[in-house]
């Protein structure tokens, strides 16, 4: 199981959110590139990014901060946040970027997602946050009508190949990841299910690893020290800590 270690950005710093509140905001790095060092130290070898403003609005906002990383890092780099047309897309692949993750844009535009799938294939990811067993949109601003199990089935019809879930209400909460819900996702799907979440000890990892996902993304927990990331590393690994 992989581990990604994520950074938020805003306004080109590493910051967190709680709950997907723009009003709970901590920053954690002015650069976030020292916390990218600090990723590869600890034996990192893939990198979660989302602009938190192309999230809300649908630009590139953190263009140049992702383009940055991707060239001063030999991490593989997902990136998310507002990706809801084929130039963005090709913007952040152009960028460096190793795969590009869709989440709004795949619940209002299956057409672009079929588009982007069809031409970029493992390239593209698409980002799934549930709120009360809905799809959240807009950097979670709104809730859309699809259920998970709907969203899923259709995501792996158009032939998407990562599915990144989040479950928003314990998201930075720092309670437990949803265990429950991410092993019904991989003994569901075909797709490569990377939970996001509530990751916030090696417990979770663990049982995570058990259930069968293909990754784990860990935020809040790295950033106060709840999970040692390269114990993390480990675990995923199959290592026995």
């Amino acid at each position: 199981m992989i581990i990604l270690p994520a950074i938020d950005l805003f306004g080109g710093q590493a910051v967190r959110l709680y709950q997907g509140d723009y009003n709970q905001m901590t920053v954690y790095d002015a650069d976030p590139l020292h916390t990218v060092a600090q990723f590869e130290a600890a034996g990192a070898t893939h990198l979660h990014l989302v602009d938190l403003e192309g999230a809300k609005t649908g630009q590139t906002t953190n263009l140049p901060t992702i383009e940055r990383i991707a060239a001063q890092t030999g991490l593989f780099v997902e990136v998310g946040g507002g990706i809801r047309s084929m130039d963005t897309v090709r913007r952040y692949l152009e960028a460096g970027a190793s795969r590009v993750i869709l989440g709004t844009a795949a619940v209002t535009d299956p057409d672009f997602t079929a588009q982007a799938v069809a031409q970029y294939g493992d390239k593209i990811a698409v980002g799934a946050d549930l709120k009360d067993g809905k799809v959240a949109i807009k950097g979670w601003l709104e809730t859309s009508q699809n259920t998970w199990e709907t969203f899923f089935d259709q995501m792996q019809a158009l032939g998407v190949r990562t599915m990144i879930c989040t479950d928003i209400s314990r998201d930075g909460a720092m309670e437990g990841t949803n265990r429950a819900l991410y092993r019904t996702l991989a003994q569901r799907y075909s797709m490569d299910i990377i939970a996001s979440g509530g990751v916030s000890s090696l417990e979770d990892i663990r049982a995570l690893k058990a259930a069968g996902v293909a990754g784990a993304i860990i935020g809040k927990a790295y950033y106060t020290g709840a999970i040692d990331l390269a114990q993390a590393i480990a675990l995923g690994k199959g290592a026995q800590l």
